[in-house]
């Protein structure tokens, strides 16, 4: 069962037994089973959880037909795992319990172009008699084959990738606020939309 949470930021909090912990807060985002894929049509089945944002003013083509009895789609998902829920179930804090691991899933933070040293932990040549090769990423191959072999590690965009973290404990739900506090860090930037898979 796949939800859709925002970051809010990170705080900490205490164990039972006193642990002093660092804590990820999440807030549940309104997530609702909006349709089914049928294995007659499309071969699996699958249910269909989209973020509903009813502010939402501007909707994509192709969700705006898909899901036309359905107001403010925003994003849609696909969990094999919730196929046997009723369309239009509302997903809430209900089905999360505190103390069970759970998956989270989003872009992590763009750091733009970045050398080697920072991007694949290469380590700098000396600094001293007269060296130039203080953080230059060195040579990039032999003479053969004559060009850039694929998958070379060197400079260049970091981050803003897809990130996937396992195994994260939830510390502390609280209903009356619809937050989930996870243990530890989380991928993406503060405000940022995540997937938090049971």
């Amino acid at each position: 069962m796949k939800f859709f949470v925002k970051k809010v930021g990170m705080t900490h909090a205490y164990s039972k037994d006193g642990q002093h912990l660092p804590v990820t807060v999440l807030e549940l985002l309104k997530t609702s089973l909006v349709g089914k894929r049928q294995v007659d049509n499309d071969g699996y089945s699958a249910g269909i959880i989209a973020h509903i944002d009813e502010g939402q003013r501007k909707v994509s083509r192709s969700l705006t037909g898909q899901f036309s009895k359905t107001a403010g789609v925003k994003r849609v998902i696909e969990d094999r795992r919730s196929a046997e829920i009723d369309i239009g179930k509302s997903l809430t804090l209900e089905e999360l319990e505190e103390g069970e691991k759970v998956t989270i899933s989003g872009r992590g933070k763009g750091k733009g172009f970045a050398g080697t040293i920072k991007r694949h932990g290469f380590s700098r040549g000396p600094k001293t008699h007269g060296s130039h090769n203080i953080r230059q990423p060195g040579s990039i191959g032999s003479t053969y084959p004559e060009r850039v072999v694929k998958g070379r590690r060197m400079p260049g965009h970091l981050g803003s990738a897809q990130t996937k973290v396992k195994d994260v404990e939830i510390v502390k739900i609280l209903p009356e606020h619809n937050q989930v506090w996870v243990k530890g860090p989380v991928p993406g930037a503060n405000k940022s939309s995540l997937i938090l898979e049971k």
